[in-house]
């Protein structure tokens, strides 16, 4: 393999002459355009590159850049694809504008090579509502487990996987105790990042036994994993050397965008919206970790606001009465009422009932009153609330002919995908779930069919051809049994044990299985 390695301060010193005449010309997101839009047109054009590094993020990234510049065929294939994507580009700038210079700030403060900072352009094109079918979230596309580990909270209120702030700090220690486990290699610490630790070093050892290198590019990773540091590499390259790809830079002001403003107290979003100065998407584009229409009661207590907006909010918040932040409404208890039903038809949350009324327990008597914690405005402003945004996936209209199925128990998005001939993925993308999802029986369940629907031998038959056997996972259910199992999906008993080194007879509900199915049989 060929390495590459340039000089960081001639590169440096070459592309900020560039970046002063071209970078002013892209244009910024519609939601964010206030920012950028002040900016007059070629204003940096006469700047020397010391100017130019204080006026613009890009030239303080690319100095900071410390990974080799690697030139072989994995690499150059990624760098084909992100160059013949211009229109992706421009996207992902716009996208990144308002948290780049934040986790630029923070990565230098590590010492960290600066092209981490464009990690999440590789794990969610820095969408900060970006969801996985593997059920991670956020800018830096943390899987529940994970998340927890690094200490991020999640619960019906917040999820810290989408907290700007908290992910990144929590993704910079994950990657910097990778990069420790691995002696320094940041390739080994990224493959960590997106495959497990535990997945590298065993692809290490098996390497060792077969006394070949234990570089990243000598190891048999899964193929997604192979992939992952090449395309960060790429995407580290051809932003750097925009000027040899036709590549326009938005103008990035090497200054904060967001302050983060302690609130002390829970508050509806779009009362804060609304004190900021700015629209509720705005904010929740910036705080993205708020699953409802207020903060958490239990915190973390702060937003993320525009600088320029963070001394006219924190003054309007310093004189802002308790009862108007927070709306209560009186509501009257009906005979047959519980508290879950008043919970779903006020969108608020159990334990903040609970709390607000000094309820104990469960129990509530009808004639009496309670004040409920409500929205101000109707759900439907709440445009980012975890609510809305599902609504606006299932709402989708896409091609094809809109199928409506309740769902039955014993179903499963694995068999509901396989009697209407769609993916897995695609069921569950279309419904706002993850491929592994358990279902609950009345629920409604949208797929879209295209083209002519065919018979299941034939589909059976094609699928045959292409790939005999899929493997799938299955989530235990409760009253499901090895034999139940082994006669739903047409394997035997001994298989079940096998694959999944079963000892005991019983299974316990929420239990993962994993069932190869010869698709030609079931």
């Amino acid at each position: 393999m060929n390495y590459l390695i340039t000089n960081r301060t001639v590169k440096l010193f070459l592309f900020s002459a560039f970046i002063t005449l071209s970078a002013c010309t892209s244009q910024p997101t519609k939601q964010f355009s206030s920012r950028f839009d002040n900016q007059p047109p070629n204003t940096h054009s006469s700047l020397t590159t010391s100017d130019a590094k204080q006026a613009q993020l890009w030239p303080r990234l690319f100095s900071l850049y410390a990974l080799p510049e690697i030139n072989n065929a994995r690499v150059q294939a990624e760098i084909n694809w992100y160059v013949n994507h211009p229109d992706y580009l421009n996207r992902i700038q716009q996208n990144a504008a308002p948290y780049l210079y934040f986790i630029v700030n923070e990565i230098e403060k590590r010492g960290i090579p600066g092209e981490i900072a464009l990690l999440p352009i590789v794990e969610s094109a820095f969408r900060p509502f970006a969801y996985s079918h593997g059920r991670a979230a956020g800018l830096w596309q943390f899987i529940p487990s994970t998340g927890k580990y690094y200490g991020l909270k999640q619960t019906w209120w917040y999820d810290g996987r989408r907290d700007v702030y908290a992910s990144t700090h929590a993704a910079l220690s994950y990657l910097e105790k990778s990069a420790q486990r691995f002696d320094g290699d940041w390739l080994l610490a990224l493959s960590a990042y997106n495959a497990g630790g535990g997945s590298v070093s065993s692809a290490i050892k098996r390497n060792l036994k077969l006394n070949k290198p234990t570089d990243f590019w000598s190891l048999n990773l899964r193929k997604e994993t192979k992939h992952y540091a090449p395309k960060l590499l790429a995407i580290a390259h051809v932003l750097s050397h925009a000027e040899k790809y036709n590549i326009q830079l938005l103008n990035i002001p090497n200054t904060p965008y967001f302050q983060r403003v302690n609130i002390e107290k829970q508050i509806d979003l779009a009362r804060a919206a609304q004190m900021a100065d700015i629209s509720i998407d705005e904010l929740y584009q910036l705080n993205p970790c708020f699953n409802q229409w207020a903060t958490d009661p239990q915190g973390p207590h702060y937003l993320l606001v525009p600088t320029n907006k963070a001394k006219s909010f924190t003054q309007q918040l310093a004189s802002l009465p308790d009862d108007q932040r927070i709306q209560f409404t009186r509501h009257k208890i009906q005979s047959g009422e519980t508290l879950s039903h008043i919970t779903t038809k006020y969108h608020s949350s159990l334990a903040l009932i609970k709390r607000a009324n000094d309820i104990k327990g469960h129990l509530i008597r009808a004639g009496k009153y309670l004040l409920i914690p409500t929205p101000r405005y109707q759900p439907s402003r709440y445009s980012s609330s975890a609510d809305e945004r599902k609504k606006g996936i299932i709402n989708t209209k896409r091609n094809g002919k809109k199928l409506v199925y309740v769902v039955k128990n014993g179903d499963s998005l694995w068999g509901i995908a396989n009697k209407y001939h769609v993916s897995v993925r695609s069921l569950a993308k279309w419904n706002a779930m993850a491929p592994g999802d358990t279902l609950k029986a009345g629920q409604i369940i949208n797929i879209w069919q295209t083209g002519q629907v065919v018979s299941q031998t034939s589909v059976v038959s094609q699928l045959a051809r292409q790939h005999k056997e899929q493997t799938i996972r299955y989530t235990v259910r409760t009253g499901d049994s090895l034999y139940l199992i082994s006669r739903k999906f047409n394997v035997s008993i001994n298989d079940l044990k096998r694959w999944n080194t079963l000892n005991k007879k019983y299974l316990k509900p929420g239990q993962k299985l994993k069932i190869i199915v010869d698709i030609t049989r079931s």
